[in-house]
């Protein structure tokens, strides 16, 4: 799929109008629906998954999709797909080309979702072009994220086709100069006043094409790879924190570097504990005797260990104690573990039980 072909908002199925939480859910349906995990073998499910990831990667960010809304409320592109030569479809031949430096701030963003960004080396066609970036959304454990730790992630990434070293020609053969570009590696295409220059979609910017295409590629040169990863998960990540892996990510065209791989962290909920900030928040239950005449408790914290916590006599149900230190965060600086006593009563009683208890309600002058 080209970048410029597809609006963001009908690629993740929401409106101009969602908010992040709309935009957060649809991509995890459609990442979900449409990971290589799911689809082994299926190369349009990973295409799939590659489109819902840019689009995703746009319309998360704040500023990017500010700068993506302006440009797409100019009209300037033809999201139906409006590509080709200087005759193509939706071309104004009067119109005149421009490159996106001439947008100023606004090209560098668009020059990142249309063209893969402007980074050095990537003016002209036949040029090395660094790789893409790649984005994924990783699940972690709460230990882990709180914590830090290594976990494996694996990422689909495009690589080097191996049986004709990226070239897209059928081992034996060679190649011819692009008819759809001329050779150039680059077509314009474009919209009432404007018209664009990007990699020719033909030749993938390359300007030659196959004479007779790589059986293993289909003439791309590339295939779609599954890259399994070992990542450190930082301690303290909170989900939406990002890492960036450097040189994990989209080979390099014509012997460009490649991209990095860009992992946005989704942190798992845990049955105990509960994160807000620096702090863990717990809930234990306690029995009426104990609350009503105190008590020692053994508390989980999230390092895995046990610490005692002495509950007062009287204490009341929703009561929160502190135990400093064991939140989340540095030796220098670290939250603390707050814990939530939850008084439980007796849902029945022996009849005994219940002679002690109106005794106790007496002595007590409890009314019942």
């Amino acid at each position: 799929m080209s970048n410029g072909s597809k609006d963001f908002y009908e690629v993740l199925g929401v409106s101009e109008k969602a908010d992040r939480d709309e935009i957060r859910k649809a991509y995890r349906k459609l990442a979900k629906k449409y990971h290589p995990d799911a689809n082994a073998g299926n190369d349009a499910a990973a295409e799939r998954f590659k489109e819902v990831g840019e689009a995703y990667a746009v319309l998360s960010n704040e500023e990017k999709r500010k700068k993506y809304d302006q440009m797409r409320r100019l009209g300037a592109f033809d999201f139906q797909g409006a590509r080709g030569g200087a005759g193509g479809p939706g071309f104004d031949p009067g119109a005149s080309t421009f490159s996106f430096e001439d947008l100023g701030g606004l090209g560098d963003i668009f020059g990142s979702i249309f063209d893969r960004g402007r980074r050095p080396g990537r003016g002209g066609g036949r040029g090395p072009r660094r790789g893409d970036d790649v984005e994924y959304l990783v699940d972690v454990s709460f230990q882990a994220a709180v914590r830090g730790g290594k976990i494996t992630v694996t990422v689909p990434v495009t690589e080097e086709c191996a049986t004709c070293s990226g070239s897209g020609a059928r081992p034996g053969t060679g190649t011819k100069k692009c008819d759809e570009c001329g050779g150039t590696g680059m077509v314009s295409f474009g919209q009432g006043g404007f018209a664009v220059n990007r990699p020719c979609p033909a030749c993938l910017g390359r300007g030659q094409v196959p004479e007779s295409p790589c059986p293993s590629c289909g003439g791309r040169g590339s295939v779609r790879q599954q890259r399994t990863i070992q990542v450190t998960v930082p301690e303290g990540t909170e989900t939406g924190s990002r890492l960036r892996l450097p040189g994990q990510g989209e080979r390099g065209a014509l012997g460009g570097e490649p991209g990095d791989v860009i992992l946005t962290f989704q942190v798992k909920p845990h049955r105990f504990f509960r994160r807000e900030g620096s702090d863990i928040h717990v809930t234990i239950p306690v029995n009426v005797a104990q609350a009503t005449l105190g008590s020692k408790v053994r508390v989980r914290t999230v390092d895995g260990k046990h610490v005692v916590l002495r509950i007062p006599e009287g204490t009341q149900s929703g009561t929160r104690f502190r135990i400093r230190g064991h939140g989340v965060g540095g030796k220098a600086k670290k939250g603390d573990q707050y814990v939530e006593v939850r008084v439980e009563v007796p849902a029945s009683l022996t009849d005994e039980g219940k002679d002690r208890m109106k005794e106790f309600a007496a002595a007590s002058n409890l009314k019942y």
